[in-house]
């Protein structure tokens, strides 16, 4: 298998969550880096095919959908926004909060570190898992029922929310030069960037179906 002969850092920068699944296996990718995927596995007594498959996975995930959202079911636009962007959020921030912990203890003293990243990728995790909460308990059970003209209040939360979601995404961009790694930047840092781009597309994705497609068709259910 091709991924087995790829050196870990080099699968840490390709492949968006790749270093979840390393930390999961105690895999060094970053002082470690240059070991392939079957050496380090070998080294810690890992099945290396079994981390192999995890990390196909993750790169056959699409970067976006193809699927016209706006003709689907409600109940199923519901369960593709729960298993694609709520159930992924929960993984990714966790991962790059202790990335971005990592950088900021080890390279702090540089100026091109992101001070501050890992504080507020903390604070987007605690606003985002309250908004998705609020969307699983309440505005979702509604749609799924066909209550639409009662959620208008909820939906204008939500919007709201969304909006502020927005301005978060702005404040990474800034503590991060766009989401660009420096020059010498170490392996532990690039994955992170990679790890935050993708968090940047999947969240403008999950907020477009939610704004444009779940809640207009909410909408015009209720006139």
């Amino acid at each position: 298998m091709e991924l087995l002969d790829q050196p870990l850092a080099k699968l840490a920068q390709r492949i968006a969550g790749a270093t979840r699944v390393f930390h999961e296996h105690q895999l060094d990718f970053c002082c470690g880096g240059k070991h392939t995927l079957r050496d380090a596995a070998a080294a810690r007594g890992v099945d290396a095919d079994t981390v192999a498959a995890q990390l196909a996975k993750l790169a056959e995930m699409p970067a976006g959908d193809e699927r016209d959202w706006s003709t689907a079911p409600t109940a199923e636009l519901i369960d593709h926004i729960l298993t694609r962007f709520h159930d992924v959020h929960r993984e990714q921030l966790p991962e790059l909060i202790r990335l971005a912990r990592r950088v900021e203890q080890v390279h702090g003293d540089r100026e091109d570190c992101p001070h501050g990243l890992a504080d507020h990728l903390e604070f987007m995790f605690q606003e985002l898992e309250s908004h998705m909460q609020k969307e699983e308990q309440i505005l979702f059970p509604m749609l799924a029922a066909g209550r639409g003209m009662m959620a208008g209040g909820p939906i204008q939360v939500m919007r709201m929310e969304h909006d502020e979601h927005g301005e978060s995404l702005r404040r990474l961009a800034e503590l991060t030069h766009d989401i660009t790694a420096p020059r010498g930047a170490c392996n532990t840092w690039r994955a992170l960037y990679l790890g935050l781009r993708t968090l940047r597309e999947d969240l403008m994705e999950h907020i477009h179906l939610e704004n444009n497609i779940l809640f207009e068709n909410a909408g015009r259910a209720a006139v």
